[in-house]
């Protein structure tokens, strides 16, 4: 949704504003009017086992936010709404219209309007079936994509994480034993899909993007980085801005990958098919 669409619409008893941030503290430093704030790290995972947050505690999480069936929940955050996408991929999202602010606190914080917005207003919302599992994909089904040409894998990562060189981003703290990718995967950065402004491209941009890599939406999708927020970001793009059918995000992603005992790992740029 474009901003000026929250402006218009932010004080609706129906609508919900969430700011999801990396950086934890940015929504103090402003926000949109209204709304509220989740932290990644502590409200939207298991904080106990690695997984993403149990039914029950969800649940609990909308409620507490007066979340309801017929709630639209906006979603929004820094760095391009990197974790803002993140919780709009748990299957138990009890709301069943959810969409992003095209743009996130670059176009956003501490305000809605903006006369610039390149966003249509009235977008598809992202609906769903409680409890869709097809939404992630766990280690078995990546172990058969990584041999299978008949499924894609996107690894949204930066080129060095892809290439082995680094193990983690700048700053991040380092999760694997290995460096490197899944063999057969495609690297297609995340932060590629969005404008300076930080919108996002237009759908032709998108398409030619990962058309680029061979990834049409022919086959199954399957999305990864590190610990699958920034893939969350590229699983929100090829089904609900491209409208791929058969996209998964893998959210164990390299810190799981980079850890297992005999794994297959590539370095360097990608394997031709």
């Amino acid at each position: 949704m474009s901003t000026n669409w929250v402006d218009k619409h932010r004080l609706d008893s129906n609508v919900r504003i969430v700011e999801v941030d990396v950086d934890a503290s940015a929504y103090d430093e402003g926000h949109i009017p209204g709304s509220i704030a989740w932290a990644w790290n502590k409200q939207l995972c298991d904080v106990v086992r690695r997984d993403i947050l149990a039914k029950r505690a969800f649940q609990a999480l909308m409620e507490e936010a007066g979340i309801e069936n017929d709630t639209i929940v906006i979603l929004y955050g820094d760095n391009n709404n990197w974790f803002a996408a993140w919780p709009s991929g748990n299957e138990d999202l009890r709301a069943p219209d959810v969409r992003m602010m095209n743009g996130g606190r670059k176009r956003g914080s501490g305000r809605a309007g903006d006369n610039h917005d390149q966003a249509q207003d009235e977008l598809d919302p992202l609906h769903r079936r409680r409890g869709d599992m097809s939404l992630r994909a766990l280690l078995p089904a990546v172990q058969s994509a990584g041999g299978d040409h008949g499924m894609d894998l996107v690894d949204v990562r930066s080129p060095l994480e892809f290439s082995g060189e680094i193990l983690a981003p700048p700053g991040l703290p380092e999760t694997c034993q290995r460096g490197g990718h899944i063999p057969h995967a495609r690297n297609i950065p995340w932060s590629d899909v969005c404008n300076e402004d930080g919108t996002f491209k237009s759908a032709d941009e998108l398409k030619a993007l990962y058309a680029a890599q061979g990834i049409d939406g022919s086959k199954p999708v399957i999305a990864y980085c590190r610990i699958g927020e920034r893939s969350s970001h590229t699983w929100f793009v090829l089904k609900y801005l491209l409208g791929f059918r058969d996209v998964a995000n893998y959210d164990g992603s390299w810190t799981e990958w980079g850890n297992l005992v005999r794994a297959p790992v590539e370095k360097g740029p990608a394997s031709s098919r």
